[in-house]
């Protein structure tokens, strides 16, 4: 009997088909009001989960536990990017009214974007070339 993995046909009952129950994800919006410590438990029980699931692929290779890997594995990517996420805007509102800014927290645009001068540099430029211009001159003999 064939296997179906689409998300899409969850749920339904096809005849000649498996029925596959699919682990409930994590949802971002619900780790995001989480505090610190808890963002970082949950992600030691995933990781463990992990662990597990790994050695059951190794050594009996339930079908159940297989396709449990990749929802665990999605799942501690996205504890791990709130987490990151919420220390960077921490970091930016530390750092709102700073004179300098880490580099990490600075747009990154392109290399010769970030070595061009500022607005106010050329615009001063411009106004030195207009006041003093080059002079010209000859040296009598």
């Amino acid at each position: 009997m064939p296997k179906v993995y689409d998300t899409k046909l969850e749920g339904q009952v096809i005849p000649g088909y498996i029925q596959i129950r699919y682990e409930a994800r994590i949802k971002v919006h619900e780790l995001r009001d989480k505090t610190k410590a808890d963002l970082f438990a949950q992600l030691k029980d995933l990781k463990a989960e992990l662990a597990l699931l790994r050695v059951a692929k190794v050594t009996d290779g339930a079908p159940n536990k297989l396709s449990k890997i990749k929802v665990v594995r999605t799942s501690i990517a996205q504890v791990l990017t709130v987490i990151s996420q919420t220390q960077k805007a921490k970091f930016r509102e530390a750092y709102n009214n700073k004179k300098y800014l880490p580099l990490d927290l600075r747009p990154k645009k392109t290399r010769a974007i970030r070595r061009r001068l500022t607005k106010h540099q050329t615009e001063r430029e411009r106004k030195k070339e207009k006041y003093f211009p080059l002079r010209k001159y000859a040296i009598k003999v």
